[in-house]
C-alpha cells in the first residue's frame, strides 16, 4: 500500500538555498571542495539540521555522513538513501545537494507520518552524506562510496595526492578525520535497499514533459592517463626532419578516442578527451612530455572493454611509430551497475499511484549508486533540470520537480522500510 506523505516545498528550497551561500565561489557559483573551510562548515550545517529532524548521526573515517531515523521493530538491516555536497569550482546548486536535502525531507515527512499515525517503521533508514563524490582535489572521483564498498582499499586511498602533491593522509588528519579507513568498509548487503534521487543532468525529462525517471542502470566510467616523452628543443633551431615532437602522437590519439567511440561503440557509449598537458608549454619550445586523459564510459561492460583495448592499442601503436616513449595508467576502469527489480518497480507504483508521469532509463553519468550496487541493492530517481544543464552556475531543478522527486523518494523509502 503507497501511503500518501507531505512534503514541505518551501523548506527544502530554503535549506538549498542557504547551503548555496556556503561556498568558496559567489552565487550563483557554488565550489566546495573536500576539507576545505566551506566544506567544512557545510558539514556542519547539514549535521545541525540533521540532527534538528531528529536523526541519529554518525561520521566515518573519510568523513560520509549518516543520519538515521531508527526503526522500532527488530534489528533487521537498514535501508539508505543520499547522495554528496561537495561541488566543482563554479559549478551549480542543484547536483548532489537535491539528493541529500531531498533526502533529510523525505525523512522528515516519513517521521511525521509514523508520529501522525502511530505507526513504526520495520527497517531503519540512513541519510548517506557521501564524502568526494567529485574528483575535484584527489582527481578520483566516489572516494567515500568507492571506499564504503572496497573497490578503494585503504593503501589506495593513503597514495592519493591532491594537486599540491600534498597525501591524503595528511590533509585528512588536518581536517581532524583519523582512524583506520579499514573501518569504512560496508558489509556486502549492510542495507537491504539504496535509493538515490538526482537532477537527470541531460535534457530527456523536459524534452519530454516528463516528471520522473527511474534510472535501470548506470554507465560507468573508465579512465585512462597516456603520457608521450621526447626530446623537446628550441622551436627555431630543430629542423623538421630531426624532430620527435610528443604532440604528435597524442593529437592522434585524441582522435582515435573519439573514433573508437564511433565506430565500436552504441547510441550509449561515449569518449571524451578531457585533458591534455603539455611540458614546457612554451609557444617557442618543442614539447618535452605531452600527458592526454580520456574518459570513456558505457552501460555495456564488454562494448565498453573493446573501445578500451583499441585506444590502448593505439596509444601504444602511435607511440612506437613515431619513435616516443609511451607510458600508459589506468586510473580507473569501473564495472556498470544494473539497478535492482524490485526498487525500480516500488518507484514506478508509486509514480503510477500519485499519477507522476514517469520513464525508464540510464544514467549517463555515474553518482555514489554505481558503487552501493556492488554491496546492496540500489536504484535512483531522476527529476529533470532546465535544458539538462549541470556542473554550470545555470544548473536549476525547480521548486515543483523537486517536491515532486522527494515525495516520489520519499513513499518509495516508506515501502522499503515497512511499517508495522
Amino acid at each position: 500500500m503507497i501511503h500518501s506523505l507531505e512534503v514541505d516545498a518551501n523548506r527544502i528550497q530554503s535549506d538549498l538555498d542557504e547551503l548555496s551561500k556556503i561556498s568558496d565561489s559567489d552565487f550563483p557559483c557554488v565550489t566546495r571542495i573536500l576539507w576545505t573551510e566551506k566544506d567544512m562548515l557545510a558539514r556542519a550545517w547539514l549535521k545541525g539540521k540533521m540532527e534538528e529532524a531528529g536523526l541519529v548521526v554518525r561520521e566515518d573515517e573519510i568523513g560520509n555522513i549518516f543520519g538515521r531515523l531508527q526503526a522500532d521493530g527488530p534489528n533487521c538491516p537498514a535501508i539508505a538513501t543520499g547522495s554528496h555536497n561537495d561541488a566543482i569550482p563554479f559549478s551549480g546548486m542543484y547536483d548532489g545537494t537535491v539528493g541529500v536535502l531531498g533526502g533529510l525531507e523525505a525523512l522528515r515527512s516519513i517521521r511525521k507520518f509514523l508520529q501522525k499515525t502511530g505507526k513504526s517503521l520495520a527497517k531503519s533508514i540512513d541519510l548517506i552524506m557521501f564524502t568526494a563524490e567529485e574528483p575535484t582535489r584527489f582527481g578520483i572521483g566516489c572516494l567515500g562510496s568507492r571506499l564504503m564498498a572496497g573497490t578503494l582499499s585503504p593503501e589506495q586511498a593513503h597514495d592519493l595526492r591532491d594537486a599540491n602533491g600534498e597525501l591524503l593522509e595528511s590533509i585528512r588528519s588536518k581536517a581532524q578525520y583519523r582512524g583506520d579507513l579499514a573501518n569504512v568498509r560496508l558489509e556486502n548487503n549492510c542495507y537491504d535497499a539504496f535509493v538515490e534521487l538526482h537532477i537527470e543532468q541531460g535534457p530527456l525529462l523536459e524534452q519530454l514533459g516528463l516528471q520522473i525517471g527511474i534510472v535501470t542502470a548506470i554507465a560507468a566510467p573508465s579512465s585512462l592517463r597516456v603520457k608521450y616523452e621526447g626530446p623537446g628543443g628550441h622551436a627555431g633551431a630543430v629542423l623538421m626532419k630531426d624532430r620527435r615532437d610528443p604532440i604528435l602522437p597524442a593529437a592522434k590519439l585524441i582522435l582515435e578516442v573519439h573514433d573508437a567511440a564511433h565506430e565500436l561503440g552504441g547510441e550509449d557509449t561515449v569518449a571524451t578527451t578531457g585533458v591534455v598537458k603539455v611540458h614546457p608549454g612554451a609557444i617557442n619550445s618543442i614539447p618535452r612530455e605531452v600527458i592526454v586523459e580520456m574518459d570513456i564510459r558505457d552501460i555495456d561492460l564488454e562494448r565498453r572493454t573493446r573501445v578500451l583495448q583499441r585506444v590502448e592499442a593505439k596509444a601504444h601503436a602511435l607511440g612506437r611509430d613515431a619513435s616516443i616513449p609511451t607510458t600508459l595508467e589506468w586510473i580507473n576502469a569501473d564495472p556498470p551497475a544494473t539497478c535492482d527489480s524490485k526498487i525500480v518497480d516500488t518507484i514506478q507504483s508509486v509514480c503510477d499511484t500519485y499519477q507522476f508521469t514517469s520513464q525508464k532509463m540510464i544514467s549517463r553519468a555515474y553518482h555514489d549508486s554505481l558503487f552501493m550496487a556492488q554491496i546492496c541493492p540500489t536504484a535512483m530517481i531522476f527529476i529533470p533540470c532546465r535544458d539538462g544543464i549541470s556542473h554550470r552556475p545555470e544548473e536549476y531543478a525547480s521548486t515543483e520537480a523537486i517536491e515532486v522527486g522527494v515525495k516520489t523518494l520519499a513513499s518509495t523509502l516508506l515501502e522499503l522500510a515497512e511499517i508495522v
